[in-house]
């Protein structure tokens, strides 16, 4: 066809501006920004891949960029002189991390793996900078966002200790359901393994894997394969008994 031949990485190159700019608007901590403000964001940005297992940073090492994960699953831990290490969270699609180190300016307070094949967007600290001292409205958004980590550190300490494993179990299968709360059930597709859950949750595998068994029986889930299906009801009375 006539033309192809320029105009193809021209229409390549849109089509990628558009997917980016596409995503920016999609992550929640930026969902309510304006449009032009977005576009800001998506055009200081840069597209990654990370395969499985590399290490994006370090704890101490020099916070120099935020990721926002596009796909797959990171895994965020710590980890001691003698090598013990406990897993602070894991981030998917939509989740910002790195942050904290690019708005203090302090190094990085953990170390960063990808649990799965990643791809995601990095902001350079220099740049994300500039824009929030010309859009007072993203350091809003860091706020809310910040202090909505601040709650789930704080829910997450609280369910560690004071709540059974199988109380913890259910708080945890009842934080991944995103389908209508109304409805009894919803099935769940975690790209988590039982030794994942298990560091999240404080346990070991074999007690994570009785503890699904006992959920299982209450009529708590149902496992099909890698699906779960909840029931939520019974789910929430299980994550938070009257006396625990």
């Amino acid at each position: 066809m006539p033309g192809s031949s320029e105009t193809g990485p021209a229409v390549g190159a849109e089509m990628a501006d558009h997917a980016r700019l596409a995503f920016w608007r999609s992550v929640p901590t930026f969902r309510d920004l304006p449009a032009s403000v977005c576009a800001q964001l998506s055009a200081a940005s840069h597209r990654r891949r990370w395969p499985v297992g590399t290490m994006l940073f370090h704890r101490e090492d020099e916070s120099t960029y935020l990721v926002a994960v596009e796909k797959g699953r990171i895994r965020l831990s710590l980890q001691t002189s003698s090598g013990r290490e406990f897993a602070l969270r894991h981030v998917g699609a939509g989740a910002l991390f790195g942050e904290v180190g690019i708005l203090d300016g302090q190094p990085r307070s953990a170390n960063a793996m990808a649990a799965s094949a990643t791809t995601g967007y990095t902001i350079e600290r220099r740049d994300l900078l500039t824009l929030i001292q010309r859009h007072p409205e993203i350091a809003e958004a860091f706020i809310r966002h910040l202090c909505s980590l601040l709650r789930y550190t704080t829910e997450h300490i609280e369910t560690i200790a004071l709540y059974g494993l199988e109380s913890r179990l259910a708080r945890f299968l009842l934080s991944q359901l995103h389908a209508d709360k109304s409805a009894q059930r919803a099935d769940l597709q975690l790209d988590l393994s039982q030794s994942d859950i298990a560091e999240l949750l404080g346990a070991s595998r074999p007690k994570v894997n009785r503890a699904l068994a006992t959920l299982e029986r209450d009529g708590a889930i149902r496992r099909t394969g890698k699906t779960i299906s909840c029931n939520r009801a019974r789910l929430i009375s299980i994550a938070d008994p009257e006396d625990e």
